[in-house]
């Protein structure tokens, strides 16, 4: 996959992941799940030696709202990099989706631009049954797609992986869908990391939970999540590289006060800088 698309889809997967998960009865933990407007400083994290790039700084703005019978979301980011020659490419995202509390549909929006001129749209609508599913897309062409037996919608994962944490279970592996590409579902591996108790475990959940009252008295807990493209003949989604990684903490109400995104070359992290939670108005 081409360095610039690795880098928009790792940004907006990224932030695709910090949905907050379906209240489907199903999936235990829901009740602890909040609406939140979320704002991230976006800068170079790690350099491999024979990379070509010196410097990457941004922002990210991500909210979810709680619609009642469903959960809108609206993620906006925008990264310049910069090369050691010092020229500049900066690249934007506006990605919006409304997945239904049953986890069975999603609409999405995305829209990508490159140094100033539209890149790439997609959009459309994604029905999960249990077969699989459908994906009709609008754009960048009508087209549908199959998606594969077990496909998880990105709020649905969310919460899955939470309840793996705290279960004490260290992987999910599952397909997921979330409409940032046109070619349907990715596999994905989530490696998971132990739970941690409110303030506890690392010197970091202690500084997030002082600066942000609101995750003081929660658990959290790290997870990796590695992406690849799908394979029908492989169904376990880790037997190659993946074509990017993003690594999160999230608090067990939703939040994420910590990403990485990992491109090969390089990767960028993300922290959290300003937190608001919504109101239910259900």
């Amino acid at each position: 996959m081409p360095l610039r698309r690795r880098l928009i889809a790792g940004l907006i997967a990224g932030a695709a992941l910090l949905s907050a998960p379906s209240s489907h009865a199903a999936d235990p933990g829901v009740e602890a799940m909040v609406g939140h407007r979320a704002a991230y400083r976006l800068s170079l994290d790690r350099v491999r030696d024979n990379a070509d790039i010196a410097r990457a700084e941004g922002a990210m703005l991500y909210e979810v709202v709680d619609a009642c019978d469903g959960w809108a979301t609206r993620q906006r980011f925008q990264l310049r990099l910069t090369d050691r020659d010092g020229q500049e490419i900066e690249t934007t995202s506006d990605y919006s989706t409304y997945e239904t509390k049953d986890g069975r549909s999603i609409r999405f929006s995305l829209t990508q631009t490159s140094q100033g001129a539209v890149s790439q749209r997609v959009a459309g609508e994604a029905k999960l049954d249990a077969e699989g599913g459908t994906v009709t897309y609008t754009e960048p062409a009508a087209k549908q797609e199959s998606l594969p037996r077990g496909t998880l919608l990105p709020m649905l994962h969310t919460i899955r992986s939470l309840a793996a944490a705290r279960a004490g279970s260290r992987m999910l592996v599952v397909p997921l869908f979330d409409g940032t590409s046109p070619d349907g579902a990715q596999d994905t591996t989530t490696v998971i990391s132990a739970w941690q108790p409110p303030q506890g475990g690392t010197q970091g959940s202690v500084q997030a939970a002082g600066r942000f009252p609101a995750l003081a008295q929660l658990g959290s807990a790290r997870m990796r999540v590695a992406f690849f493209d799908r394979n029908p003949a492989d169904s376990g989604g880790g037997a190659s590289a993946p074509d990017y990684e993003v690594g999160l903490r999230y608090f067990e109400n939703g939040v994420a006060d910590e990403l990485t995104m990992e491109f090969g070359e390089f990767s960028v992290n993300g922290q959290l800088q300003e937190l608001a939670l919504l109101p239910n108005p259900c």
